[in-house]
This record gives structure tokens, sequence and C-alpha cells, in this order.
């Protein structure tokens, strides 16, 4: 576990550069979660450390696989200055650990939810899971295991979490591309979807 999670963090390192800070949260039952911050001119990049420690489970599966199933990291990409983004840090450890605590499986075209702001005012309370391979390479490793991915998280306006779920999350980043949407905005309002 501790050799995936150092191979993890020397990608991350590699694509991003330096943290410039990390905290680490840790729930009752599960493994500990970092988050760590890079810097990268006008943008802030959040990422996770930990949830690919472990395979991700079938929760209909009666024995969890200790080493094959899918493993990933979350990648949350924000303009920094504009909001307390820095809040994100225990949100996203929650988002992490919810393989481990709930049993889903986190891969791209899903929705995860908070119930709460990503941060303090955020118009957001939940995210998509956007395709890995763009931002931080996926992370090879040893067969029989899977790889480590690095998923890229879109935080969603109520209005485009509904949206999401009746129309899917393909139409969802259809529409924000057509109107030029910067997911990256902070501050954003919800894109229109009349």
């Amino acid at each position: 576990m501790e050799e995936i999670l150092a191979l993890v963090e020397a990608r991350l390192r590699t694509a991003l550069g330096e943290p410039d800070a990390r905290a680490a949260v840790t729930f009752l039952g599960t493994d500990r979660i970092e988050v760590l911050r890079f810097l990268d001119g006008d943008v802030v990049r959040y990422a996770t450390l930990g949830m690919s420690a472990q395979p991700m489970a079938d929760p209909t599966s009666p024995l969890a696989d200790p080493v094959k199933g899918p493993r990933a990291e979350l990648v949350l990409s924000v303009r920094a200055g504009l909001a307390a983004t820095d809040q994100v840090l225990r949100p996203l450890a929650v988002l992490a650990a919810s393989p481990q605590v709930e049993g889903v499986i986190v891969q791209p075209g899903a929705s995860l939810d908070l119930g709460d702001p990503l941060w303090p005012s955020a118009p957001f309370s939940s995210v998509l899971v956007a395709e890995s391979g763009g931002l931080v390479e996926d992370l090879e490793l040893d067969e029989p295991m899977d790889p480590v991915r690095f998923l890229p998280l879109l935080p969603m306006t109520a209005n485009e979490a509904a949206w999401k779920r009746v129309r899917g999350a393909q139409e969802l980043q259809e529409r924000w591309l057509s109107h030029g949407t910067d997911l990256r905005d902070p501050l954003r309002s919800s894109v229109p979807l009349d």
C-alpha cells in the first residue's frame, strides 16, 4: 500500500510540480486520505492521495479482491483567489473515502454528491467524474493490479446535476462545451439547460 502511494505521489509531482500544501483526513474505519494542493499560475489543483491504496470493490460482490479492481485518485482544478476553495480539502477527502465507506466504484460519468457546498458559499454540492488520462497520465502497476487513474472532478450546480441524471453525462459535457463554460470558475452559474 505504501509503495503504491509513493508511486502515485511521484506521478502527481511529475505532472503537477511540487505541492505547496497538504492535509490529511482519517474517517473512522477507513485508511488515511491526504489532499495535496498544487499552484499552476492562476489555477489551483487539489489531488487526493490514498484512495488508490486499495482497489475499489463491487458492492454486490461477497468478497473484495485485495489486489484486482479499479484504483483512482481525484483531481479538482479551480481558478485561484476567487473563493475560499481551500475549504474543499475535507469534502474531497470524503469523496475519496466513498469507495471504502459506501462501497461505490468511482468511474467516469458518475456523479458524486456531498449534500453540502464544496466550499463555503459554493454554488456546487456535487461533481461529475470525467475521463482520466489528460492532466495526469494513468499509473500502470505490476500485474495483476489495475492502473491508478487520476479522475478530474467537474463541479455541478444542483440544476446541472438534476439535468445530468435525466440526460446523461455526455449531454451535460456537450452543453458546457457549446456554451463555453469555464468549469474552473468557482463562482460560475449554471449553464443554460432549456
